[in-house]
């Protein structure tokens, strides 16, 4: 496991040297102090929390209180790891003022390091507030499920040769308005990787094939606890999920028959006191 501080410039670094940049989402403390002891290199506290924490149908409900709540207990377990926040929806939606207010609740509540913003010329405007603010902004085009309705659903972006371009120009926008970092989701590998030629900062990849400089996944997805859906794009690294179900099976059957606890789970009085109760 790495030692070093992954920083913003650690994204820079590794864009240079190609060396993969590996991330995954958390939403809590335990959890947080897990992956930075795995020796993760960045942490986001995603909006996906919504779907796999507060079990809402989608990201849309997410509010900006609740993603502070989450970003802070995160934030107590993650050391080494580069921490950022995910900005819900309507939380840079109706103003920059409001945009950059809600940013900085991430960087002074939440002790995040950085914020993850979906969109790409639309919110040009938002991005260069915040970065001008000094907060570090990552970027995320293709799929952006804060904008599942307009999408009609999880579809791949860039298939056809206009949305590919358009999302080439996103990124090269993103890029110039001071973004550190971009985040292609759903998007074809090839596109991607052309995507990721032309870019000086690096990209992380969720469903864009192996050409980014990086990857992202859910954590639920990658071990195998939210079974609610499975992307295409996830590798499913553990079965956590049939491996919780089947211990608190074995749980519920040893406290109905008395296996559970043993003396070895118990606390004893001293020696005579019992006989002066």
């Amino acid at each position: 496991m790495a030692s070093d501080k992954f920083t913003i410039q650690s994204f820079r670094t590794a864009k240079v040297a190609r060396r993969p940049i590996s991330m995954l989402t958390a939403y809590d403390y335990t959890t947080a102090t897990l992956l930075d002891e795995a020796g993760v290199d960045s942490v986001l506290v995603g909006d996906s929390l919504g779907m796999v924490m507060l079990g809402y149908d989608n990201t849309l409900r997410v509010t900006m209180d609740e993603m502070i709540h989450h970003t802070k207990a995160v934030a107590r377990g993650t050391r080494r790891a580069l921490l950022i926040g995910d900005m819900p929806f309507l939380s840079f939606h109706i103003s920059v003022e409001e945009t950059v207010r809600n940013a900085g609740r991430f960087i002074q509540e939440g002790r995040a390091e950085a914020v993850k913003l979906e969109g790409g010329a639309a919110v040009i405007d938002k991005i260069r507030a915040i970065v001008k603010a000094q907060i570090p902004v990552l970027g995320h085009l293709g799929l952006t499920p804060q904008s599942v309705n307009v999408f009609g659903g999880f579809k791949v972006q860039g298939k056809d040769i206009d949305a590919a371009r358009r999302l080439v120009d996103d990124a090269l926008l993103l890029q110039d308005a001071g973004v550190f970092g971009l985040v292609l989701e759903a998007v074809p590998d090839t596109l991607a990787r052309v995507i990721t030629q032309k870019l000086q900062i690096p990209t992380i990849g969720i469903g864009a094939g192996p050409h980014c400089d990086g990857q992202v996944l859910v954590i639920q997805d990658m071990l195998g606890m939210f079974r609610k859906m499975k992307p295409k794009f996830v590798k499913t690294y553990a079965h956590l999920g049939d491996e919780m179900v089947a211990a608190v099976k074995k749980y519920i059957e040893e406290v109905g028959s008395g296996q559970f606890p043993q003396a070895e789970h118990c606390f004893q009085m001293e020696g005579g006191l019992l006989s002066k109760l």
